[in-house]
């Protein structure tokens, strides 16, 4: 095939999710504009991506604010961003071929031109493709660095994971059960979850809605108390948690999903002070500040889901013109595992 007919047979545009508005509160459809817009010439360098599946995460709420955070706010009546996984179809680097399975961060379109160092292969010879935005991508290495980088876990520790059925927490508790925790302890939204949870391994787990989240945990931990909590919740849980855990216990710190659409500033924990007598430590973090690990994590989780240590589920939505949606469903909690849309 000639340069000038390949070319003819490649998209000339793109068809993209826009943010309209910013939303008060909780996501409104209307915060949101599905657009076609020209895609650029490749420079040198340079590839053409397909997109297969994009993911959709909690933290991209926050991104919809025009405040000053650890990473910019979206722009107004442009694209959106986040993790995709796709096939390179065209190429002006000597490092990515035409077929190539990638990873790369601009999702939220049906196709994308980024420079191939933007980009990293999906090993699809270990999983398939879109496991590379959960457990072999972001997703894991959050849940690994979180459990044993930040909240330094070690084997016959009792752990807590709260928002457990979620993408990042299933991976937490499989993870401690994988590496010897003598108790992992879940929260989740739904019957329903709780009994996946307890089929991953968990050695209890509990529906928040049930009651208070304090006496559930309690009951759960027992007279042990826990060593360490995996919060993805905030309010409620990370005070229930502060009460449970012993002394010289740890948190790692990765989300706050009850407070992303809350209007009010939230009030901190009542017991904050137990951290003192207790000597807490209380760690916030961000996946981006540990890749140095993601060789050593890569290498773990790959074993893990071989032998089978390690599941992972996936709630699929279909087509890009429903990514909205499964934003604002993953939000409300909607999701078992990772939220992904297949376009």
């Amino acid at each position: 095939m000639s340069p000038a007919t390949e070319a003819s047979t490649l998209p000339a545009t793109t068809r993209e999710i826009q943010l309209a508005s910013r939303p008060h509160g909780r996501p409104v459809p209307e915060n949101f504009r599905l657009a076609e817009t020209a895609l650029p010439g490749l420079k040198d360098g340079q590839v053409l991506v397909r997109n297969l599946f994009i993911s959709v995460d909690p933290y991209m709420r926050g991104r919809m604010n025009d405040v000053k955070s650890y990473s910019p706010p979206f722009a107004l009546d442009a694209a959106l961003d986040g993790g995709a996984v796709g096939e390179v179809i065209a190429s002006r680097s000597a490092d990515r071929a035409v077929g190539d399975a990638v990873v790369h961060s601009l999702g939220w379109r049906e196709y994308a031109v980024l420079d191939a160092g933007a980009t990293a292969p999906a090993r699809t010879d270990l999983a398939p493709a879109p496991a590379f935005l959960g457990a072999l991508g972001m997703t894991g290495l959050t849940a690994y660095a979180g459990l044993l980088k930040v909240a330094g876990f070690t084997s016959g520790e009792v752990v807590f994971v709260s928002g457990a059925a979620g993408a990042v927490g299933s991976m937490v508790g499989q993870i401690a059960k994988a590496l010897g925790a003598s108790r992992v302890i879940g929260s989740a939204g739904s019957p329903e979850k709780v009994a996946r949870l307890l089929e991953l391994g968990f050695d209890a787990a509990f529906n928040y809605h049930d009651g208070p989240v304090a006496g559930q945990l309690a009951a759960a931990a027992g007279e042990r108390g826990i060593d360490v909590y995996f919060d993805n919740v905030g309010g409620d849980h990370l005070e229930a948690a502060l009460s449970a855990l012993t002394v010289g216990g740890r948190v790692a710190m990765c989300g706050a999903i009850s407070q992303y659409n809350s209007t009010a500033p939230a009030a901190a924990p009542r017991n904050l002070a137990l951290a003192i007598g207790k000597q807490l430590t209380l760690k916030g973090f961000l996946v981006s500040g540990y890749g140095q690990h993601r060789a050593e994590f890569v290498q773990a989780m790959s074993g893990w889901l071989a032998d089978g240590a390690v599941r992972y589920d996936e709630t699929i939505v279909d087509g890009l013109e429903n990514a909205p949606q499964a934003f604002m469903d993953l939000l409300d909690g909607a999701n078992t595992g990772k939220m992904l849309v297949r376009l």
